[in-house]
C-alpha cells in the first residue's frame, strides 16, 4: 500500500461550482502530489482547453449555472480537445440516463459526491485513470 502514497504529478483540472467543493478537493490532490487546475466557471475551464491545455484528468460537475458539464463534454468532443485526457465525472446527478450520457460523450467513470467523501474521490479517480 505504500505505492499509493508516492506523489502522483499528473495534472487535473477540476471545474465545479461549488468553490468549497474545488478548495477541499483541490487539496487531497494536491497532497497527492497532483497539479491541480480550479475552476469553477465551466466557459473558463473550456476556454483554458482551447488554449491548449491539455491536463490528464478533467474532473466535472453537470450542474453548472453558465456551462453545464453534459455540454461542456460535448463541446470537447465536437472541437476534438484534450484527446488524451480521463474525463471524469463529479456529481450529486446519478440517474442512470446521466450515467450512460456522460459514458457516450467519452467519460470513463462517474462519481457521485454526495456518495464519497474526498479522499474517496481521490482514489476513486485514481483508479480510473489507471484503466483507460
Amino acid at each position: 500500500m505504500a505505492d499509493s502514497k508516492q506523489k502522483d504529478g499528473r495534472s487535473v483540472l477540476l471545474v465545479d461550482d461549488d468553490r468549497f467543493l474545488l478548495d477541499i478537493y483541490s487539496l487531497k490532490f494536491r497532497e497527492r502530489g497532483f497539479n491541480i487546475t480550479a475552476e469553477a466557471d465551466s466557459t473558463k475551464a473550456l476556454g483554458l482547453l482551447r488554449e491548449d491545455f491539455n491536463p490528464d484528468i478533467i474532473l466535472l460537475d453537470i450542474i453548472m449555472p453558465t456551462l453545464d458539464g453534459f455540454d461542456f463534454m460535448e463541446a470537447i468532443k465536437k472541437e476534438k480537445l484534450a484527446k488524451k485526457t480521463t474525463l471524469i465525472v463529479l456529481s450529486n446527478q446519478g440517474q442512470d440516463e446521466d450515467l450512460k450520457k456522460a459514458m457516450d460523450l467519452g467519460a470513463v467513470g462517474y462519481i457521485i459526491k454526495a456518495s464519497a467523501i474526498p479522499s474517496e474521490v481521490l482514489e476513486k479517480t485514481i483508479e480510473l485513470a489507471a484503466k483507460k
